[in-house]
């Protein structure tokens, strides 16, 4: 069962009288991906409350904006390693060793597991959770230290 809100106002929803909020109608409002995200977030035995103003919201509240800023970052630092031809891919991974960089990396290499969760419970909504997780702890370490030190 899904409950609809905008921000704090409850969305009355009527079969009977044909007040209804079709899937599309909220795909249309919010996006297809924050839409898939939230429906993803949460057990299918478990009740939902969908905020349509949170799913829209471009700020860190936002699950979905949340992710996808961690993952702006990353390729942002990504592009900068590239254009000052920085070659990543053959990094020394001994020099990660603070406390928030290993935090980083054993969370980045649950995925496998996680992955594994999600295909033999089909229950998508820990994947939803990992990258949420994954995305706190980058942009902690993101704000910790600087990514990519100035030319």
């Amino acid at each position: 069962m899904v409950t609809l809100h905008r921000g704090d106002e409850l969305i009355r929803i009527s079969k009977r009288s044909g007040d209804i909020i079709t899937l599309r109608e909220v795909v249309e409002e919010v996006g297809a991906d924050a839409c898939r995200f939230f429906f993803l977030s949460r057990s299918t035995d478990s009740q939902m409350d969908f905020d349509l103003e949170l799913a829209k919201k471009e700020s860190l509240d936002n699950p979905v904006y949340y992710v996808q800023y961690a993952h702006a970052r990353i390729a942002s630092i990504l592009r900068l390693a590239q254009e000052r031809g920085i070659d990543y891919t053959d990094g020394d991974v001994s020099l990660l060793t603070t406390e928030p960089e290993l935090t980083l990396i054993r969370k980045m290499l649950l995925l496998p597991e996680i992955v594994e969760i999600v295909a033999c419970t089909l229950e998508p909504h820990h994947l939803t959770y990992y990258a949420q997780d994954l995305a706190t702890i980058f942009h902690s370490l993101y704000f910790e230290a600087e990514a990519l030190p100035s030319p």
